[in-house]
C-alpha cells in the first residue's frame, strides 16, 4: 500500500509541473484590468436646431371705434375673449338725438381688449371700444446671436412651447436686418399656427429645424475634452485605444462624431483620465439606453 501511495503522488507531481507552465502562459495572455462598459458605436440622425425664446404676441391689432362723438354706449353684445367675424356686432350705442348705431367687427379675429361699459360715453378718439387681433394670428418674437440668425430663413419650420397653451406649430416669418450692436442679438419672428387662445405676452420658446446630420453617435459621456482635443477611448484586442475625433451636434445625451470613429467600434461608455492606452480592460458590453 505505501509503494502504490508513492506512485500516486509522484504521478500527481508530474501532471502540475507539466500543466503549471500552460497556466502561466494563458495568464500572460490575458488581460488582468478592470472592468469597464462598453457599447458599439452605432449610426443615428441628428437635428440642426436653432432656439428663439421670446414672447407671443398680436401680429396686427385693429382698433374699434364709433365715428362719431357724444354716444352712449347702450348694449354690449361681445368681450374680451371672444372669436368674432368681420361685420359682427359687437356693441350697440345712442345717439344724442334718439335711435341708435352698432359698432361691427372691421375684421374676423379675436378681441383682446375691451373698454365697453353700459352708459358710458364712445368717441372716435381716445381708448378704443374694442381691440381685435386680426385671423386671430400671433408671432413669436424673440432674440438670437448673431451666428444663429445667419442660419436661418423664412418659411423654415418650428415647433414652439408656449406657456400656459403647450406645444404648437409655426414658421419664421421675418428676421431682423439689423443687429443690436451692443449685445450682438438680432430679432426674430416665428408665426404661430395654431386654433388655441393664446394670451399676449406669454412667454415661449421655438424650435427651429435648419437641417438634419446622420453619423456615429456615442452618449456625452463617452467623449473627453483636453488640451490634446477631442478624444473617445474604445477596445480593441481588450485593450484601450485613444482616438481624437471631430464632433458635431448634440441631442438627448448623444453627441454625433463626425470623424475619428467607425460604426461597430467598442466605445468605452464613461471615459475617464484613469484609463490610458494601452490598459488592458474586461469590457462589459451595454446598450447606449442603459448609460445615462
Amino acid at each position: 500500500m505505501t509503494h502504490f501511495h508513492s506512485r500516486t503522488h509522484l504521478g500527481l507531481a508530474t501532471l502540475l509541473l507539466i500543466a503549471a507552465p500552460a497556466f502561466a502562459a494563458e495568464e500572460a495572455d490575458a488581460p488582468k484590468g478592470a472592468a469597464v462598459t462598453v457599447l458599439t458605436a452605432a449610426k443615428s440622425c441628428f437635428s440642426d436646431i436653432v432656439e428663439v425664446s421670446g414672447i407671443v404676441i398680436a401680429r396686427d391689432e385693429t382698433a374699434v371705434r364709433p365715428e362719431r362723438m357724444g354716444l352712449k354706449v347702450a348694449e354690449i353684445l361681445a368681450d374680451a375673449g371672444d372669436t368674432v367675424t368681420a361685420g359682427q356686432t359687437l356693441a350697440r350705442l345712442t345717439l344724442p338725438e334718439g335711435g341708435q348705431q352698432v359698432v361691427q367687427a372691421p375684421v374676423a379675429g379675436l378681441i383682446s381688449q375691451s373698454s365697453a361699459v353700459i352708459g358710458a360715453l364712445a368717441s372716435g378718439k381716445g381708448e378704443a371700444l374694442f381691440s381685435i387681433i386680426a385671423r386671430s394670428e400671433f408671432d413669436l418674437v424673440g432674440m438670437v446671436p448673431t451666428q444663429s440668425i445667419a442660419r436661418l430663413a423664412v418659411n423654415q419650420a418650428a415647433h414652439i412651447k408656449v406657456i400656459g397653451a403647450g406645444e404648437v406649430d409655426g414658421k419664421v416669418r421675418r428676421i431682423a436686418t439689423t443687429i443690436e450692436p451692443n449685445s450682438q442679438l438680432g430679432q426674430v419672428f416665428v408665426g404661430v399656427t395654431t386654433n388655441r387662445r393664446l394670451l399676449v405676452n406669454s412667454s415661449g420658446r421655438a424650435l427651429i429645424t435648419i437641417g438634419k446630420s446622420c453619423n456615429v453617435a456615442v452618449p456625452l459621456t463617452a467623449v473627453l475634452y483636453g488640451p490634446a482635443g477631442t478624444v473617445v477611448q474604445v477596445v480593441r484586442r481588450q485593450r484601450i485605444e485613444t482616438k481624437r475625433v471631430q464632433v458635431g451636434l448634440m441631442s438627448a445625451g448623444q453627441v454625433e462624431i463626425r470623424e475619428g470613429l467607425n460604426e461597430g467600434d467598442m466605445v468605452v461608455a464613461r471615459a475617464g483620465a484613469l484609463l490610458r492606452e494601452g490598459d488592458p480592460v474586461r469590457p462589459v458590453t451595454a446598450s447606449a439606453a442603459d448609460v445615462k
